[in-house]
């Protein structure tokens, strides 16, 4: 396998390339798995096709009914393409700002490194989030269905490429979240690990491995579960206010390209005058049901990976 362990105390012979590829596919699968979810909360948040259903299961069996069981994995190819590249920034993001913080590589991060680590990561990763949820989103709302590539000439024949960006702002304040992903899974691992073997604190993909071998499966599951729960609960207002903003062209907003953070503040005060403060946790319960599968899927696929070809 990649890494060679382990509870023994032994160093680690890490392969970057193939945990690199192991954690792409492992994403991937993920985002087969969630996708259903994800589309059902989409549904949930835009105000033009919430009321059409009444809770997240009757959602699922409306939309296999009017659209086929395709019709709860539109817009998948946007992210899936750019799962590979989301995946480098994410770990050299993560990396960099770790590094910054640490005296040295063997040094063990705070709570709260790790957690200014992963909330600057994710805002960083919103250069790619950004244009890549903006396409999803769009195909999601739609009732009938509409290719990534057409959906992609569409956004720029009518905003523009820098239309790919509408709603980067929300974006980014939600992607905060994954500061509170990274705080609760480290937490719960740390709760329940066995003693490490050394691994550089700074680089995520070490991190991982670290955990899958020092963590019991079940605790492991556990904190991922934990950490998905986490990251959403603390800025899941933002994902609402940023699929709002999405779902509309920037030809229909009052307000011009250049004042997204406008944007993002009108469209919230809109919400909470039509709707109230509930509204701003509408979607959250599919989101919350795919963070048990993901996580599973997630580090069951690339342990499979890693010890599959190495």
């Amino acid at each position: 396998m990649s890494s060679t362990n382990s509870n023994d105390g032994s160093s680690a012979t890490l392969d970057p390339g193939l945990d690199f590829f192991a954690g792409t596919v492992a994403g991937m699968a993920a985002l087969t798995v969630g996708q259903p979810f994800d589309t059902v909360k989409v549904r949930f948040q835009d105000p033009n096709t919430s009321a059409r259903y009444s809770g997240t299961f009757s959602a699922v069996s409306t939309i296999i009914r009017e659209e086929r069981f395709s019709g709860l994995y539109k817009g998948i190819m946007s992210p899936m393409a750019t799962c590979a590249l989301l995946n480098g920034l994410v770990f050299s993001s993560y990396r960099f700002l770790m590094k910054a913080q640490l005296s040295d590589d063997q040094a063990t991060p705070t709570l709260a490194q790790i957690f200014l680590a992963g909330a600057g990561t994710g805002m960083i990763g919103t250069v790619v989030t950004t244009p890549t949820e903006l396409v999803k989103i769009r195909q999601q709302a739609l009732l009938t269905p509409i290719s990534t590539r057409q959906m992609l000439r569409r956004i720029i024949q009518q905003d523009g490429i820098r239309g790919l960006y509408r709603g980067i702002t929300a974006t980014g304040l939600r992607d905060i979240g994954y500061g509170s992903y990274f705080f609760a899974y480290e937490a719960t691992c740390r709760y329940f690990s066995q003693p490490a073997y050394p691994h550089s604190n700074s680089d995520l993909i070490q991190s991982i491995e670290s955990d899958l071998h020092t963590v019991p499966w079940p605790a492991l599951l556990l904190a991922g579960g934990v950490a998905g729960v986490a990251g959403w609960i603390t800025t899941f207002p933002f994902d609402l206010v940023k699929t709002r903003i999405q779902t509309t062209s920037a030809l229909q907003s009052k307000r011009g390209f250049f004042q997204d953070g406008g944007v993002t503040m009108s469209t919230a005060m809109q919400s909470w005058k039509n709707e109230g403060l509930r509204v701003f946790w509408r979607g959250l319960a599919p989101t919350l049901i795919r963070a048990i599968p993901v996580n599973m899927v997630t580090f069951g696929t690339f342990e499979a990976i890693t010890h599959a070809l190495s």
